[in-house]
């Protein structure tokens, strides 16, 4: 699958922002999820379980938390009677989020530009599969037969 691909490319790449290091996807989703809104954090781990669909154990979560709330990108309220903390994203938060995710697409564009082809008749992108054709001893790739079969009728008129 392609976000097998991409996790595996995103993990050598380590975001270093505010000398904050997103160096894995628990991280990077941490970020994410509350960009999307407040979370306490028993809710943040199980969210994060949910995505994964593994456990996760707090110790990837709360010390990362602990950092974010150091460098001012999440703020805490502690709520009801038990004193929970509920985490927030502050405005520079959600500049850093904005900053993170920009990055990571650069990555996830790199990744998918390099798997595509161009028709070798019409230009069009070509992602998966394609036909390929050779013409004068040339392999060639197309996005359809058609295409081929155009380009062969093309270069014989010529």
């Amino acid at each position: 699958m392609i976000y097998q691909k991409v996790y595996k490319l995103y993990a050598y790449i380590i975001f270093n922002m505010e000398n904050i290091k997103v160096s894995n996807l628990i991280k990077f989703y941490t970020v994410v999820l509350l960009n999307k809104g407040p979370k306490y954090g028993y809710e943040l781990i199980k969210e994060l379980e949910r995505l994964f669909g593994k456990e996760i154990s707090p110790a990837h979560v709360y010390p990362f938390l602990k950092i974010l709330q150091k460098k001012k990108i999440v703020e805490v309220k502690k709520t009801g009677s038990r004193d929970k903390k509920s985490y927030f994203i502050t405005k520079k938060g959600k500049e850093f989020t904005s900053n993170l995710l920009t990055r990571f697409n650069d990555v996830i564009a790199a990744f998918i530009e390099s798997k595509v082809k161009k028709c070798a008749h019409c230009e069009c992108e070509i992602y998966k599969n394609g036909f390929e054709k050779a013409i004068n001893g040339k392999k060639l790739t197309f996005c359809c037969e058609h295409c081929a079969n155009n380009l062969k009728h093309e270069k014989i008129s010529m």
